[in-house]
């Protein structure tokens, strides 16, 4: 008797800064979520997906639930992670290791108690191994999980453990992509992103949150690809920053992500970076649906 093929979303959700988008990376096999150590990263709802012989996942990446700050960015990001919650076939709540905060307490009332499994990120990084069951144990009588797995994303440490938790609930089916796919994301989109993670992680403690990548041109054949890419900003001042002495931190910034550019698409690539300045558009819905926000 053939084994049935299985197929779903899988939702992975949990406050800011816990480790989602490099998990999500690891268990795809490819860098599709952007990851940096600053909180809300993710902006965006991302689809990764991972076809086996016998199964299909869609996982989910969605922005860190934030209950912090308000403001119609947090708003529409809270949304997205809202709504993945309403529409998948399981979710993955990701706390870290030994580190539960009234953030992570903020999200339960949304999650689904008959389909969700906690997972513990960065079990790497906990000190004392011996206190993974207590807290464990504190966390079960907090929520009825279906089940739980510690983990670490960076070690690729119990992720076919949690692959396999994750495959026996999903519902028999037949794929919704095909074998190669990696995203539902056109490649525009995770080029920007790609971008984006570099001006996080070369500017972030300086520039606000006020900023995204756009893409403005892309000419791609056979031989190489041309893309021009616009930072939005939200005032001049960020625009020294972003550009550092002597242009520094745009020329660091383009060379990197141009670097991962050729790795995703396996070609040479011509990459023009540059900045326009528009000014509050993270505070209006308007403004941000133009520039691609859900």
């Amino acid at each position: 008797m053939s084994t049935p093929f299985r197929c779903g979303f899988v939702a992975i959700v949990g406050r800011p800064n816990v480790g989602k988008s490099t998990l999500a990376n690891a268990l795809i096999g490819a860098k599709l979520s952007i990851v940096s150590r600053k909180a809300q990263t993710t902006r965006h709802r991302i689809n990764g997906v991972l076809t086996r012989e016998n199964e299909q996942f869609v996982f989910v990446d969605t922005p860190g639930f934030q209950t912090r700050h308000g403001g119609a960015m947090n708003r529409m990001m809270n949304r997205v992670v809202t709504q993945a919650l309403s529409e998948v076939d399981v979710v993955v709540h990701v706390v870290e290791a030994g580190k539960w905060t009234p953030g992570d307490t903020q999200l339960l009332p949304l999650l689904p108690r008959d389909k969700t499994i906690l997972v513990l990120s960065k079990v790497d990084m906990l000190k004392h191994k011996n206190e993974l069951f207590p807290f464990t144990e504190k966390l079960l009588k907090e929520f009825p999980y279906v089940a739980v797995v510690p983990v670490s994303a960076v070690k690729e440490l119990q992720l076919d453990q949690l692959l396999r938790e994750i495959s026996d609930r999903l519902p028999e089916g037949e794929p919704m992509f095909e074998a190669d796919a990696l995203t539902d994301r056109p490649m525009r989109f995770i080029v920007a992103e790609l971008i984006r993670e570099k001006i996080f992680r070369l500017v972030g403690d300086e520039l606000p949150y006020g900023c995204t990548v756009v893409i403005e041109q892309w000419e791609e054949n056979e031989t190489g690809a041309r893309i021009a890419a616009c930072v939005v900003v939200e005032r001049e001042t960020h625009r020294p920053i972003l550009l550092g002495a002597g242009g520094n931190h745009m020329k660091r910034i383009a060379t990197e992500a141009r670097q991962d550019i050729v790795k995703l698409l396996d070609k040479p690539v011509f990459l023009d970076v540059y900045i326009k300045v528009r000014k509050g558009w993270s505070e209006r819905e308007s403004a941000l649906r133009d520039l691609g926000y859900e």
